[in-house]
């Protein structure tokens, strides 16, 4: 590969790498083309990439996007997702399933987080649940309030009614 081409792949992984709020770093080994593809495409359907590029090139562009810390042996795939949960449950369910690809650590906003966090990480629910739930606590006391307003003015509703029955009778 060219030094040219060499600086293309470390800018764009790096424009990438700026975009995420997780980076997970995983060892592809013993992976077969179809299930790096099938990785791919879970990982794609949450909108989280997987890129499998040379270390020294991966850490150039970590390092250049203002990440430091970083240190990579052997065959690394990386992970790069905007929802860290997301892409964390990705790994961790087919990690499961195939027992691979192994998980080495990662950066979470910035900051080394370990496998064991990662794995945490994959057991919280999702974005969409936690506002979800947020939402249903936050509507559940205004519900409230409004059934309790409606049994005041039903209450004011039949005095008003049993006044007006009084004096005309």
């Amino acid at each position: 590969m060219k030094r040219t081409e060499k600086e293309a792949l470390v800018s764009e992984l790096e424009t990438k790498i700026k975009g995420a709020k997780a980076l997970y770093y995983t060892d592809f080994t013993g992976l077969n083309v179809k299930q790096v593809t099938d990785l791919r495409r879970r990982f794609r359907k949450n909108g989280v990439e997987y890129v499998v590029i040379k270390n020294s090139l991966a850490l150039r562009a970590v390092n250049q996007s203002g990440l430091t810390g970083t240190k990579l042996k052997g065959p690394t795939g990386i992970v790069i997702g905007k929802d860290p949960v997301a892409a964390a449950k990705v790994l961790t369910d087919f990690a499961k399933e195939f027992e691979k690809p192994a998980v080495k650590g990662g950066l979470l906003d910035g900051k080394a987080i370990d496998k064991a966090q990662i794995a945490k990480l994959a057991t919280m629910p999702s974005r969409e649940q936690l506002l979800a739930n947020l939402g249903a606590a936050l509507q559940s006391p205004l519900a409230g309030f409004a059934g309790a307003l409606n049994g005041v003015l039903s209450t004011f509703a039949g005095a008003l009614e049993a006044l007006r029955a009084q004096r005309e009778g």
